[in-house]
């Protein structure tokens, strides 16, 4: 079974699990066998970029990506606002105010650092139960209540006559069409977006993305060891933490590791080049986190 990161340039119109799906097909067509997969960071269909997908003992670490930060790129279309904030919906609020280049700019460092957010009523949140996305087509009002959010940073990247695109580098949990939302309404008009691409998520560039195309041949036989990641590579800015093959036993069956040397923080244990576990090393006593099942290769 393959375990590692292929890092998918998700096109627009693809949902992320049908993402996951391809991924499957490809991998049993391959000759692959039924390899575990998962996604770290659901793209909606209308966005498209880098949509990380674990594989193997890698799925473990798919929560984690969950969690990391995230860079897009999006165009926020002003004088129009639909009712999924994208060109999705319908429209339910116009204004003849297009915004210049210098007012866009000047709004944005109001919408850097944390701030609160109300989700889209079009999300996939649960709300008493139902997914918001499911009340807001059977025609009920949803309210959603606002969230905690960090905008790291905020800038512009082109303005139009009606439009501007913006590059954000944004927390877990931040909504993009919530964000153009609000910074129209900033700006005195209304928006939705028109293009949204994902371009880092966690440690992950577009630059490491490949093609459904790319992704294709591995079906027809096409190497996956030239296209896939390490499982580390979800955990680059994490610590190694060397074993010897005693201890690396230990961890594997769950014990702790005391009288450690190192600083307090999360490490990533290792024997040899291979990933064992990933410890949380408190006042010299170290406990697995999360372990990982994979074959020893030669020290």
């Amino acid at each position: 079974m393959p375990h590692g990161w292929l890092i998918l340039d998700k096109p627009r119109g693809l949902g992320s699990t049908q993402a996951v799906g391809m991924v499957k097909r490809v991998l049993r067509q391959g000759g692959h066998g039924k390899a575990k997969v998962g996604h770290g960071g659901t793209l909606d269909p209308l966005a498209e970029g880098v949509l990380p997908i674990a594989l193997g003992e890698a799925t473990k670490l798919a929560g984690r990506m969950l969690d990391a930060s995230k860079i897009y790129d999006f165009t926020i279309r002003f004088g129009e606002e639909t009712d999924t904030l994208d060109t999705e919906g319908q429209v339910v609020a116009t204004s003849d105010v297009m915004p210049s280049r210098a007012e866009a700019e000047a709004i944005l460092p109001r919408f850097t650092g944390p701030i609160e957010q109300a989700p889209p009523a079009y999300s996939a949140i649960k709300v008493e139960g139902k997914r918001a996305y499911d009340l807001a087509r059977a025609g009920e009002e949803v309210e959603m209540k606002t969230r905690a959010v960090t905008i790291h940073s905020l800038e512009l990247v082109e303005a139009g006559a009606s439009s501007v695109t913006l590059r954000a580098h944004v927390s877990k949990g931040t909504y993009i069409r919530s964000l153009a939302r609000d910074i129209a309404h900033a700006l005195g008009t209304v928006g939705h977006v028109t293009y949204l691409r994902r371009t880092k998520a966690g440690p992950f560039l577009e630059e490491s993305a490949i093609s459904l195309d790319k992704l294709e041949e591995i079906a027809k036989g096409a190497s996956l060891q030239d296209l896939l990641l390490p499982l580390e590579a979800g955990l680059d800015d994490i610590p190694a933490l060397q074993l010897d093959s005693v201890s690396a036993q230990a961890v594997r069956q769950g014990r702790v590791l005391t009288e450690m040397p190192q600083s307090d923080g999360l490490y990533l244990a290792r024997l040899g080049d291979v990933p064992v576990a990933l410890m949380e090393l408190t006042a010299g006593t170290a406990k697995v986190v999360r372990g990982f099942n994979l074959p020893d290769v030669a020290e």
